[in-house]
């Protein structure tokens, strides 16, 4: 490596930005596979993503959190994407008036069942009462759910793994298997999908269809609403 190169090598290796740009480029690699095998669900491109940087991060042997100091640029960047998300949602203002009722049930009973199916299927396992707080956010936005596992007795940690986790299987699953219940409502599948698996689906959901993407980053954020209001009233009955 020569010339222009390797100043910019030697320039990127000396500080953050190398993290933010391995991010950048990993992603844009996998969004290209992505398209190269048609949109295929299952190779979403943040599970491509996710799983170089591992791979970087465990053959260099670099701590995450060195890696952190570069990449929080790009984690800084959900709020604006969250935020920006009401866009394409008033575009479909009039339908999310028309479907209002709903849609808030649809919400709540998604909201209930997700926390319920994740502490349920945890105590039958025979998971530590911790570790069953930590996976009962599982379905929300990760700033949220880490707030509402912190506050439970949680690992904020361990929930924002399976957040992540829960997104990435979501986005992935969710469209075969509403093709496979034959629901083809897009407002429908924008629903289960952001309340099922948040900005990660929601982001698939705005890729497929403007009116999915749309109910689906409203879903997303009232299911974190909901589950933030609901679970903790639940969790202090339940014990």
């Amino acid at each position: 490596m020569t010339g222009p190169l390797q100043d910019i090598w030697v320039y990127l290796s000396a500080g953050p930005l190398l993290a933010l740009t391995l991010t950048l480029l990993a992603y844009q690699a996998g969004y290209w596979l992505y398209r190269r095998v048609g949109m295929n669900p299952l190779a979403n491109p943040v599970v491509f993503a996710v799983i170089v940087l591992v791979a970087a991060l465990v053959v260099t042997d670099t701590p995450y959190e060195v890696y952190f100091e570069g990449a929080q640029f790009v984690h800084f960047l959900l709020g604006p994407a969250t935020v920006a998300l009401a866009v394409p949602l008033y575009n479909q203002l009039r339908q999310v008036r028309r479907s209002i009722g709903a849609l808030l049930a649809a919400i709540v009973a998604g909201s209930l069942t997700a926390s319920a199916s994740a502490v349920g299927i945890a105590w039958a396992l025979g998971a530590t009462e911790r570790t069953v707080i930590s996976l009962a956010p599982k379905s929300v936005t990760t700033p949220i759910a880490m707030g509402i596992s912190e506050q439970l007795g949680g690992l904020p940690s361990l929930t924002a793994v399976l957040v992540i986790l829960t997104g990435v299987i979501g986005a992935m699953i969710g469209p075969p298997l509403l093709d496979l219940l034959r629901v083809r409502d897009w407002r429908a599948r924008g629903l289960a999908i952001g309340v099922a698996a948040h900005g990660i689906g929601t982001a698939r959901a705005m890729q497929v269809n403007e009116v999915a993407g749309a109910f689906s980053g409203l879903a997303m954020g009232l299911n974190a609403l909901a589950t933030a209001i609901l679970l903790p009233l639940l969790w202090r009955w339940l014990v």
